[in-house]
């Protein structure tokens, strides 16, 4: 018991609800007291510019842009990493992924057995469903395989999609070329494209919650716009492929767009069926990313992509809408990353965090609806491939690529062009060492954890990076500035 005889857990409860009620402050009305439902949509591989409100200029998606009119468009937004499994470790727990050893993975290999999400660890689905919220994740899991890991093993009531890092539009086969589509722990078969099954599934999800008017967390993990580059109609580029889903003889930018324009139809639906069922208002939508864009996407201002600590592999969209407690049609600076997203929704919906495994994220409520000025972060990332580290402190960014350090400000210099490093060398060396002493908290990097990253065998723009014959770049020691 703490002071005055309230238990911890009480004082966490209330936390939570003040976090919420300070969200909802001369905004909600009668319906206050109802938790708001959460529809969480996370695109795969979507670059920063990849839709139209973040400027994309021949790509129209005019359903995401309503989404942003709708709430609050974040324009400093990061992920945990540069690749997919191990922003994924972060956003499910809201914590830094290098502390557990699935994070490491970058990303997880096709069939790994003995490596993925611990069911014993608190998740966003299993802290949501203590207080009472149904959970379903439609579309992409990525966090280890049966029998030990799973969607159900985590929090997730119900689960339809698929396990691996990507799958075929068409054909529902993994990397490993082997079928890779799932109704919970169950195999199954469903013809039609990846991007509108999944949009199916989350109507009908939604639907469901309505009827039984149950508040619900309903994650909707597309893998578009992730390769394969195949866009309705293209069946015949699947069977060309034959399950080489890495696809690098493919793929074109009207190819990329119509992929996207699909994804944004699917987003309408959503949008459209919470209308249909009157839950538009007390409904947090929220839209993003797992990391930077890929081979097609667009990462302007940035440079760099997907398994690049560059702003370009790790900015990315981020939109959260909740008409009735969130401005509309807002932008807002707050620094914010993919692990920020668990103590949020938590906050909001009133449900308690676990004490035992503290987010290193933030509630980014009072920054979103205008209570607070936005916070002043220290952020960190590391990678694996080409020895990559980073850290993000006020404008400044210390990033370090093999041997090759420098000292950025990202808003001054969203490029990176001008390096800071000599100009500004006390600041260099803060980060470089509160990069050292934040990696020594985390786990080490492992020679057996897979990373993969962009190379001049691959990518024509990558002089110098080394191609896919050489070995990995040891790392698992590097301490080094």
């Amino acid at each position: 018991m703490t002071q005055r005889g309230i238990s911890r857990r009480e004082m966490l409860r209330r936390a939570a609800l003040g976090s919420l009620s300070l969200a909802a402050t001369g905004t909600l009305s009668g319906q206050t007291q109802r938790r708001p439902n959460i529809v969480f949509i996370l695109a795969d591989d979507m670059g920063y510019a990849d839709v139209s409100c973040y400027g994309r200029p021949d790509v129209r998606t005019p359903n995401i842009d309503r989404l942003a009119a709708s709430g609050v468009r974040l324009l400093q937004a990061y992920a945990n990493s540069a690749v997919c499994t191990a922003t994924r470790v972060g956003l499910i727990t809201g914590r830094y992924q290098y502390r557990l050893r699935v994070g490491l993975e970058e990303p997880l290999g096709a069939g790994v057995a003995d490596v993925g999400l611990p069911p014993e660890h608190p998740t966003l689905p299993s802290l949501l469903r203590k207080a009472g919220y149904g959970t379903t994740l439609v579309g992409k899991w990525h966090l280890g395989y049966l029998p030990k890991f799973g969607p159900l093993q985590s929090g997730y009531d119900h689960f339809f999609g698929f396990r691996g890092g990507a799958i075929d539009y068409y054909s529902h086969n993994g990397t490993d070329q082997q079928p890779d589509l799932w109704d919970g722990d169950v195999p199954a078969q469903q013809s039609g494209y990846m991007t509108n099954l999944v949009g199916d599934r989350a109507v009908g999800a939604i639907n469901s919650y309505a009827k039984a008017r149950q508040s619900f967390l309903l994650s909707v993990h597309f893998n578009a716009p992730h390769w394969p580059w195949e866009a309705p109609g293209d069946e015949a580029e699947s069977a060309r492929i034959h399950g080489d889903l890495f696809h690098y003889d493919g793929g074109t930018q009207k190819t990329y767009q119509r992929m996207i324009a699909e994804l944004d139809a699917q987003v309408g639906r959503i949008l459209q069926a919470l209308k249909a069922s009157g839950l538009t208002d007390n409904t947090i939508v929220v839209f993003t990313s797992d990391n930077g864009g890929e081979r097609f996407g667009d990462t302007w201002p940035f440079t760099g992509r997907k398994s690049e600590l560059l702003e370009g592999g790790l900015r990315i969209p981020a939109i959260i809408s909740w008409p009735a407690a969130l401005p509309k049609n807002k932008t807002n600076e707050q620094v914010s990353i993919s692990m920020d997203w668990l103590p949020t929704l938590v906050a909001a919906a009133g449900a308690l965090p676990d004490p035992a495994f503290p987010s290193d994220g933030i509630n980014l409520l009072p920054a979103l609806n205008g209570e607070a000025a936005p916070a002043s972060r220290t952020l960190f990332w590391r990678y694996k491939s080409n020895a990559q580290r980073a850290v993000r402190e006020g404008d400044l960014k210390y990033l370090k690529i093999r041997e090759n350090t420098f000292l950025f400000n990202v808003v001054d210099d969203p490029m990176e062009r001008a390096n800071l490093k000599e100009r500004q060398k006390d600041r260099f060396d803060t980060l470089a060492n509160k990069w050292l002493a934040w990696n020594a908290a985390m786990l080490p990097e492992v020679p057996e954890s897979n990373t993969g990253g962009n190379n001049s065998a691959q990518w024509a723009d990558h002089i110098g990076l080394r191609s896919t014959t050489e070995p990995d770049n040891p790392t698992g020691g590097d301490t080094s500035r």
